[in-house]
């Protein structure tokens, strides 16, 4: 099971309302069922307007993307979608992330929701999972936006393993915050204190998946032709912005445009979110 207990699961519900209801926002919450578990997905904005999926990444919800892009909703109808087995609503059921399973879970919840010509926006892992749905099938999907990517580029094994997965280590064993507040500093280039309290309750109660990530295949890069907007992270210690941009170039055949984000760390700033915001409005 994600969750290690029910009171663990309990406190981050709890933190998952508090955030979704300080959003202010007017919205609904649909339950998509699946073959992979049931995929809770918040909607947002003019049911009229352009389908746009925005999907998080590892430890993350759907209440923080939609804290991140809150101005989609003038061009688009916002679909946040929980991802399964993470700290949201969704199902607990993890998938395999060597397979093509999470493409195909994510694209039977747009068919579950009635979507065609969907613009996806996937954030970090939620990158991977765009680029698995894209691999999977493409009918459905008009255009994808990808934040600091999981996927395409790794960063340096053991830099990522002294600065980051050993203090992690470290912070689940003792429950010491200056241990998660060195993760923070590597991943974030800032962060406040709902986002520290939400990461810190995340890695103490749930199980949390430390598997290799793959990278994907020139030879099914090549094989996408839906259009591809790239935002690597300057600053990324995972998945390095230059050497993200460089890759991408060489193997997607329909890249419409790469954007490095200067002095971004993997998590962007407000200011970098509102950025790329811009950049998914404008493209309409």
């Amino acid at each position: 099971m994600f969750f290690k207990s029910k009171e663990g699961k309990e406190i981050i519900l709890k933190l998952y309302s508090q955030k979704l209801q300080n959003l202010n926002i007017t919205y609904t919450e649909e339950i998509a069922e699946t073959q992979f578990g049931n995929t809770n997905v918040i909607v947002t904005g003019d049911t009229e307007l352009p389908p746009l999926v925005l999907i998080h990444g590892t430890g993350g919800c759907a209440p923080l993307m939609l804290e991140s892009f809150s101005g989609l909703t003038k061009n688009y109808c916002v679909y946040a979608v929980d991802v399964l087995a993470q700290p949201n609503k969704s199902d607990e059921k993890r998938l395999q992330m060597k397979t093509l399973d999470y493409g195909q879970w994510l694209l039977e919840v747009i068919i579950k929701l009635g979507l065609t010509n969907v613009t996806l926006v996937g954030f970090s892992f939620g990158g991977l999972i765009s680029l698995k749905a894209l691999e999977f099938s493409q009918i459905q999907i008009k255009e994808v936006f990808l934040i600091a990517p999981v996927y395409i580029v790794n960063g340096n094994p053991l830099l990522g393993f002294f600065k980051l997965f050993l203090p992690l280590k470290k912070f689940i064993k003792t429950n010491n915050q200056q241990y998660i507040k060195k993760v923070m500093n590597v991943l974030f280039t800032e962060y406040d204190d709902f986002a520290l309290t939400f990461m810190s309750t995340t890695f103490q109660h749930c199980n949390m998946d430390f598997s290799p990530l793959p990278i994907i295949s020139k030879k099914n890069a090549q094989n996408i032709n839906t259009p591809i907007t790239i935002f690597a992270a300057e600053k990324d210690l995972m998945f390095p912005g230059g050497k993200m941009i460089k890759r991408s170039k060489r193997i997607f055949p329909t890249l419409k445009e790469v954007v490095l984000l200067n002095e971004s760390k993997h998590v962007p700033s407000n200011k970098g979110f509102n950025e790329i915001e811009e950049k998914i409005l404008n493209s309409l």
